[in-house]
């Protein structure tokens, strides 16, 4: 059992509450509060003068499967040999004891969303992991979360360069997204009317199991998707098939955010530090997400990571708010947002009774302040520092 008090507690789905307390217990939250009721001897974590709040989630990284200081060696996050795969799952590659794990914990970041890249037009199944332990199955919480699909420039660059391999248009691209989930669909048909018929043999394709819990919306398409017409060619081919999507990236979401607020899909944005190093990147701005939020759009804050290291969530949020976003917005944007997105805020995304003990004690406000430092952070009520 653990008391934290004397911090600015910030439970984010509710008020903040200065000078409160989170009782924590059994690696749950026990209790959260202007004063708590802790037993006796309880030993006690001083926050004064700290700001308390829930661990920090980012809903699109590729953390564990694109190491940090290694080649090809560690880059496992992109398999090129087809642009279609949709068996491939992140839970395989992730290395645990990659350092960006440790640096991610060292920001206030306690869990990511990781899976592979966006090489291809299907590139496999992401993962929801705490980011502390050794043994990737024992920090799972939740596989699959979402189909990793991409759309633009580089599924287009991977395999259309030279001409001998589709997709070499954004047109091949939609084709092959559709081929397969029509292929999907038909796949889920013949297995029901199998399990419907004692006389006929159930159906298997390796891939095509793989897509089933997208044929009945079980986790969604995670479309990586810059430019306005490709966010918009996802959403034709999600009504067309009928599947769930998020949008990922939307670097052009602001140019059209009066047709996503239509939609109500949530908008992951991101990566925006950095240079526009590809076309698509033209009109990357730190300005989007308060534009999207202000349009009514459930919006998460994303790294990318490694493209942007996962311990800078928190800057990327701040700069977003220097750019417009409301603060409050931004907190969310990084907490229970993502949480939701990936179906895992029934545990975590916020300091609320029965929730895991993951939360992060910042001297200040990392949102507000580069100089801020992480005093402590719990993962499952364990102290990472």
């Amino acid at each position: 059992m653990l008391l934290i008090q004397g911090g600015l507690v910030r439970p984010v789905t509710g008020e903040d509450i200065p000078g409160g307390q989170v009782l924590v217990d059994g690696g749950r939250i026990v209790a959260v509060g202007a004063r708590v009721e802790a037993p006796a001897g309880c030993p006690v974590l001083d926050a004064a003068g700290c700001l308390v709040t829930p661990g920090l989630i980012d809903a699109h990284t590729h953390i564990g499967l694109h190491e940090e200081a290694v080649r090809w060696e560690g880059q496992d996050y992109n398999e090129v040999s087809s642009p279609v795969t949709p068996g491939m799952r992140a839970i395989d590659a992730i290395n645990p004891m990659d350092e960006a794990f440790r640096h991610a914990v060292a920001g206030g970041v306690t869990c990511a969303v990781t899976g592979p890249g966006s090489a291809n037009v299907i590139g496999g199944t992401f993962v929801a992991i705490k980011l502390h332990g050794r043994r990737v199955d024992d920090m799972v919480l939740r596989d699959p979360v979402a189909m990793k699909v991409a759309f633009g420039e580089n599924p287009k660059g991977c395999y259309g360069q030279n001409g001998k391999k589709a997709p070499n248009t954004r047109m091949a691209v939609a084709a092959l997204l559709r081929q397969t989930l029509a292929r999907a669909k038909r796949y889920a048909a013949d297995i029901e009317a199998a399990e419907g018929d004692s006389g006929k043999v159930r159906p298997y394709d390796f891939d095509l199991e793989a897509m089933l819990p997208v044929i009945r919306r079980e986790i969604p398409l995670k479309v990586h998707a810059h430019r306005a017409d490709d966010i918009l060619t996802a959403l034709r081919i999600a009504h067309e098939f009928d599947v769930d999507v998020t949008l990922d990236h939307v670097t052009e979401g602001h140019l059209i955010a009066d047709i996503l607020a239509e939609e109500g899909r949530p908008v992951l944005v991101g990566p925006s530090l950095g240079s526009k190093s590809k076309f698509e990147l033209k009109e990357k701005t730190f300005a989007t997400p308060g534009v999207l939020h202000r349009a009514g759009l459930e919006v998460c804050i994303i790294t990318d990571a490694p493209v942007i290291p996962l311990c800078y969530l928190p800057l990327c949020a701040g700069l977003a708010v220097k750019e417009g976003l409301d603060e409050r917005a931004a907190w969310r944007a990084i907490t229970i947002n993502p949480a939701r997105v990936a179906g895992i805020d029934g545990r975590v995304g916020s300091l609320e009774p029965g929730k895991d003990a993951d939360i992060a004690i910042f001297e200040g406000d990392p949102l507000r302040d580069v100089q801020c430092r992480t005093r402590q952070v719990l993962i499952g009520g364990e102290a990472m520092l």
